[in-house]
Order: structure tokens, then C-alpha cells, then sequence
């Protein structure tokens, strides 16, 4: 046999092979193409009944607001009638002002700012610490510590007042805002939400990074952990500020008329034998113009955080 009856396939004519093998496969475009979904990349616009749904819904939400609004601004036997007034009255800068010197409001939301305040960073700090421990740190005990924190909430906290005001009443802090901020630095729901978040939001290579890069936890929850939980930190920070500004009865107990926060000051418009209902609108729509206004101001980023926990999720 010699060489000549071997077929030699050219250097020229191994393009024109592969070229025909290829023929019947589809591109790495093509490929793409055909299993990528038919809406995708594709923009959708709500339509008139989703905007005509949205409005009524949105009608409803802020009925109560206006009606406090139309309270406010009317007398007490113009609130009292049948039917009762739909249009605001002429004597809202009246009743805020008399509301603000009758409760003392001043001083209440000073101290709502604070309680608020310090228990809504607090709650947020320590939620993400302890969330981020429970979602990728391995220690023993940790699901049995997870079922504790989350048991807490199905405790009433009632059951707990007269303990926790014999506490306060042992370390001094009887009618101050510390008993009011450190019975709640920290909460079972903030924990738990952290935890969920972070579980899924927060990759275990990232972690392994920083400690092959000789990161050490705390570094790991400065550097890696607070840029990822900001879009949950907002939303558990507004959470949980409306909740402490909004709290009535642990501060009802432990604190009195001299020192109190925004509800319990509210009480006192209430306190005639006759409730003159204008005047406690006026003062129910003082107490709320902070929330408003802190919403006005971090509404975007709040809502943007949601909507970036949920890109991410």
C-alpha cells in the first residue's frame, strides 16, 4: 500500500468541513434567541383600570388623614352633627395651636424624638448584627438560639409589665425615657428579618473571601455585610421608628404627664368631661406631621431599597 490511496484532508479543506457540520446548528445568537422568554426586554405599561384601581386605593388610604384635617379645622359641634362636615373649617391654625399648649407637645415630641430615634438605630444595628450571625456564621446551639428569638413572639407583652416595671423601678429609671428606649433596644421580629434577608441576599463565597483575605466577623460586617443589608436596614429602620413613636401603652405606664412622649400627651385632650373632638383631631394631626414629614423626605430611598431587596432576591 503506498501513501498516495490515503486521503489527506488539506488545511483548506477542514474550514469547508467544519463550516458544513455547523450548518445545521443555529448560532450563539440564534441560540440565545430561541429560549429566551417572549416578554423579556420588553416594557409594560399599566393600563386605565389598574390606574382607576390605584387611585380608589389610594382615595382610601388618605381619607383618614383628610377627615382628621377636616376635624381639625372645625369647631366641636360642627364635627358632632348629621351629616357630618366634608370640607375643612376655618379654625385649624386655632385648634393646633391650643392642642400644641394644652398637651404640651413640644416637650412630647422631643421625647418621642429621641425614644424613636435611639430604639429605631438600635434595633436596626443589633437585628443586623444578630441576623447576620444566625444567615452564615456556624456556631453551636444556633438553631435552637433561632427558635428562642422567634418563640419571643408569640409571647404577649403584657405578660411581662409588671417584671419589667419592677426592673425599672430598681435601677431609677422610674418616669424617664430609659425605661421607655431599653426594654426595646432590640426586637425577635427585626432579628428575624435580617436573618431571612441575609440568607439569601448575602452569597457564603463572599464571606469565605474576606476570611481567606484575613477579614475577621466584624470586618466582614462592615465592609461586606452593611452595603448588601442597606435596602432591609431602611425598611426596618421606618418600621420600627413608626412603631416606637406610635407605641401608647408600655410609656402610658412607666412615664407621667411631666415627661411624656406624643400619645400619652395626646390623653390629656381627652381628659374634660366633655371631649371636645376638634381640638383631639388638632392634636392626633400634630402628632402625626413628623411621620409624614420623615416619610416625605426618605420615601424614595426606602421605597428604592425595597425594590432593590426584591432585584436581588
Amino acid at each position: 500500500m503506498t501513501t498516495d490511496s490515503i486521503p489527506v484532508q488539506t488545511a483548506d479543506a477542514r474550514p469547508a468541513v467544519a463550516k458544513k457540520a455547523r450548518k445545521g446548528t443555529p448560532s450563539g445568537g440564534r441560540r440565545r434567541q430561541l429560549f429566551r422568554h417572549p416578554g423579556a426586554g420588553r416594557q409594560h405599561h399599566a393600563g386605565p383600570v389598574a390606574y382607576i384601581l390605584l387611585g380608589i386605593a389610594a382615595l382610601f388610604s388618605l381619607f383618614p388623614l383628610y377627615w382628621t384635617m377636616v376635624a381639625a379645622s372645625s369647631d366641636n359641634t360642627r364635627v358632632t352633627q348629621t351629616p357630618p362636615p366634608f370640607l375643612p373649617g376655618p379654625h385649624l391654625l386655632e385648634n393646633l395651636g391650643k392642642a400644641w399648649q394644652d398637651a404640651a407637645l413640644g416637650k412630647a415630641m422631643l421625647n418621642s424624638l429621641i425614644v424613636a430615634g435611639v430604639i429605631a438605630l438600635s434595633t436596626v444595628l443589633f437585628a443586623t448584627l444578630a441576623g447576620f450571625a444566625f444567615a452564615k456564621l456556624r456556631f453551636k446551639g444556633r438553631n435552637i438560639l433561632l427558635m428562642l428569638v422567634i418563640g419571643t413572639m408569640m409571647v404577649p407583652p403584657q405578660l411581662g409589665v409588671v417584671p419589667l416595671f419592677m426592673m425599672m423601678t430598681e435601677l431609677g429609671w422610674g418616669q424617664k425615657l430609659p425605661a421607655v428606649i431599653f426594654p426595646t433596644l432590640v426586637s425577635a421580629v427585626g432579628v428575624f428579618f435580617m436573618r431571612q434577608y441575609l440568607s439569601e441576599a448575602l452569597p457564603d463565597e463572599l464571606v469565605e473571601a474576606g476570611r481567606v483575605d484575613g477579614a475577621h466577623s466584624l470586618r466582614i460586617f462592615w465592609s461586606i455585610v452593611l452595603p448588601i443589608a442597606r435596602p432591609p436596614m431602611a425598611v426596618l429602620f421606618m418600621i420600627t421608628f413608626v412603631h416606637a413613636w406610635n407605641d401608647f401603652f408600655w410609656p402610658f405606664i412607666v412615664l407621667d404627664m411631666t415627661n411624656p412622649t406624643v400619645p400619652v400627651a395626646l390623653t390629656q385632650l381627652s381628659a374634660g368631661y366633655v371631649r371636645d373632638q376638634s381640638l383631639i383631631m388638632a392634636g392626633a394631626l400634630l402628632g402625626t406631621l413628623p411621620l409624614l414629614a420623615l416619610f416625605i423626605v426618605f420615601g424614595r430611598q426606602i421605597v428604592g431599597g425595597i425594590m432593590q431587596g426584591a432585584v436581588k432576591g
